[in-house]
């Protein structure tokens, strides 16, 4: 154990080589970056193992399930603490620095603040300060660059391998240990999905899946509502192959 890293960044991939080479950029230039970085892909995609390689990170296969790839890159690694990162996040310059100082003090894990990435143009703040407000009472989802000690994650549970919140018991484990950390660091998070289903619409799907998570819905039930509803919208915009 005396040769383990104290930080392991873990991203899972499906088809993501162009953000995941920016990702990994960004966090070999960043001040303490991790000691290690494991990319656990979904696809076996040749494109992101190439990306990978390049870059000298430790690159591994799962299932197909963001919960599933998340799980198996905590258990590939020893490292003391764990990042947990999607392929499209965009990291504050002192992200790294921030984890560490945070764990460092005595948090069992945290997040990020919130933030879109791109120009600055209406509805993104409105939305930004609607998210970060609700996270402080609710659950931050993991485009907010979850982190935690190993000993906080394994206490509470992990991550649940299921197609949709995956992150909702670890983080509600995390907090029920007393020291979750929202950071005021930000993290950039890609719109794309927002811009191409809409702000409101996306923002108000976002809200009806999670209350109905919690009401008790099973998210295999609700990711395969959520798909349909998106290859109907789909169709709708465009009809033709």
């Amino acid at each position: 154990m005396s040769n383990a890293p104290e930080l392991a960044a873990v991203i899972p991939v499906a088809g993501d080589a162009a953000p995941l080479e920016v990702l990994l950029r960004t966090l070999r230039k960043q001040s303490g970056a991790p000691e290690e970085i494991i990319v656990v892909d979904g696809l076996d995609d040749d494109r992101c193992r190439d990306v990978a390689n390049a870059a000298g990170v430790t690159y591994i296969t799962s299932k197909l399930c963001r919960g599933h790839q998340l799980a198996a890159g905590a258990d590939a690694t020893q490292a003391e603490w764990l990042w947990f990162l999607h392929a499209d996040a965009v990291p504050d310059d002192h992200a790294a620095t921030a984890v560490r100082t945070a764990l460092a003090e005595g948090a069992d894990g945290g997040h990020f603040c919130f933030r879109f990435t791109g120009s600055r143009r209406w509805p993104k703040p409105l939305l930004e300060h609607l998210i970060n407000w609700r996270c402080r009472f609710g659950t931050p989802y993991g485009d907010q660059g979850i982190f935690a000690t190993r000993a906080a994650y394994v206490a509470a549970g992990g991550f649940s391998r299921q197609p949709l919140f995956e992150e909702v018991a670890l983080v509600r484990g995390l907090r029920q240990q007393g020291r979750f950390r929202g950071l005021s660091v930000p993290i950039g998070v890609d719109p794309r999905r927002w811009e191409r289903e809409g702000w409101w619409r996306r923002s108000l799907m976002n809200r009806i899946l999670a209350l109905a998570y919690m009401a008790g819905v099973p998210a295999g039930t609700l990711a395969k509502f959520y798909r349909r509803k998106l290859s109907a919208r789909k169709a709708a915009t465009c009809p033709h192959p």
